[in-house]
């Protein structure tokens, strides 16, 4: 995991605390944690990887619920987030994958959990399978540490009496949708995430987090409370969730796309997720982005290829998101070329960033905006008023790729 072949840093983010008129108290915390590509899971390329997430989020949000037998894979996702998080008092130090695309917290994977005089066993059993991945334990309740402003009292957490497929890491901080935790622990329904302690325990007076990244650079921020204006070009635009299933059990949003002047998919639900490092969407959607641009499919990376003059050539992907146009430049299409051979790609070509997911368009799950996106507009997931903001920033339009 040491080599440039099965670890590549992208880039450091600081993850903070929003400092706002509607807080409870006025606090700003960072602490950095890391985004990665992960080479375990670009073995089987980096379109395949996303999709198996995709699908084994279109087949767990269809079940209405978080299945214990059932989970996407975030053990084997190409792009992790990770940070130090400490457990207990005197909290030990665990490193945590960050996903927006679930909401338990565990530790134990490879750092032992260490009891300490505020954890408490709860009795519960605790499971999950998170594709070639698995953790099974025991419930507790501890003090969950992200910096000295962001400390989290009696959170739920697992701790792993087994775990198979985390190589590196000792669990996941989940900061998805708190229905995602239904069905994880036994004889309970859902229960609040780390999040949803943050805003009831009064450290932040909006549940909602805001996220920025910044493509080709090691700068960028995850805020606990709302967006950070600093980080923004424009104001925030907030849509509502959308109420289509299964997209609706995530970050579920409505949009349509289109390539130029061309509509390629119509108004349709789909999901924002940080997990995912590609734009997936729809077949049928797909077919006609790749006969727009002219490109043909690599059969070493599996993502689209095309030529400078294509590129040249290459128009502006609009995601029509609430009646707001969000403009992906060209470069913003393509894949970092200073990453091709970290993909198993050419140094000289020109990869695509938008990929199938791996069905026609009518799912509820037609669309994922992923990293690939999320690294050209800010993002906030707000809980409190369930709905999904964005907003353009410096790197909007950069060409940094």
């Amino acid at each position: 995991m040491s080599s440039s072949n099965t670890l590549l840093s992208i880039v450091l983010i600081a993850l903070s605390a929003v400092e706002a008129s509607l807080l409870h108290r006025e606090t700003v915390s960072t602490f950095g944690f890391t985004a990665r590509v992960n080479a375990r899971a670009t073995a089987i390329n980096i379109p395949a990887a996303d999709r198996l997430r995709a699908q084994e989020m279109q087949q767990t949000g269809s079940m209405g619920r978080r299945a214990s037998s059932s989970s996407f894979s975030i053990a084997n996702a190409v792009t992790s987030y990770t940070a130090q998080v400490g457990v207990g008092s005197p909290a030990t130090q665990y490193t945590l994958l960050i996903d927006t695309g679930s909401s338990n917290t565990w530790v134990g994977a490879n750092t032992p959990y260490v009891r300490t005089n505020t954890s408490v066993d709860t009795g519960h059993s605790v499971s999950a399978s998170y594709g070639s991945g698995s953790f099974s334990g025991e419930e507790y309740l501890d003090t969950v540490t992200l910096s000295s402003d962001l400390v989290i009292t009696g959170q739920s957490i697992g701790v792993v009496s087994s775990a198979q497929g985390f190589n590196d890491i000792d669990g996941i901080l989940g900061v998805g949708p708190t229905d995602l935790t239904q069905g994880t622990i036994s004889n309970v329904g859902s229960f609040p995430t780390v999040t949803d302690n943050l805003y009831s325990e009064g450290t932040i007076g909006t549940e909602a987090l805001g996220v920025y990244f910044v493509p080709g650079s090691s700068a960028g921020e995850l805020t606990f409370g709302g967006s950070d204006s600093s980080k923004t070009t424009s104001l925030v635009n907030y849509v509502p969730l959308t109420t289509t299933s299964p997209s609706s059990y995530y970050w579920g949003i409505d949009q349509s796309i289109s390539y130029g002047s061309s509509t390629i998919l119509s108004a349709a639900a789909g999901i924002v997720d940080t997990g995912t490092t590609l734009i997936l969407i729809a077949t049928d959607a797909f077919i006609k982005y790749q006969l727009a641009t002219g490109a043909t499919l690599d059969p070493n990376t599996g993502l689209l290829m095309i030529t400078s003059d294509q590129y040249a050539n290459l128009q502006t992907l609009n995601f029509n998101i609430g009646g707001t146009s969000y403009d992906l430049t060209p470069n913003g299409q393509i894949w970092p070329r200073s990453l091709n051979t970290d993909i198993g790609g050419n140094s000289n070509n020109i990869y695509l960033v938008v990929n199938d997911i791996g069905s026609n368009s009518g799912t509820g799950l037609d669309f994922i905006n992923g990293y690939s996106f999320l690294q050209r507009f800010y993002s906030v997931y707000d809980t409190t008023n369930r709905q999904v903001g964005f907003a353009t920033t410096s790197s909007t339009d950069a060409v940094s790729n």
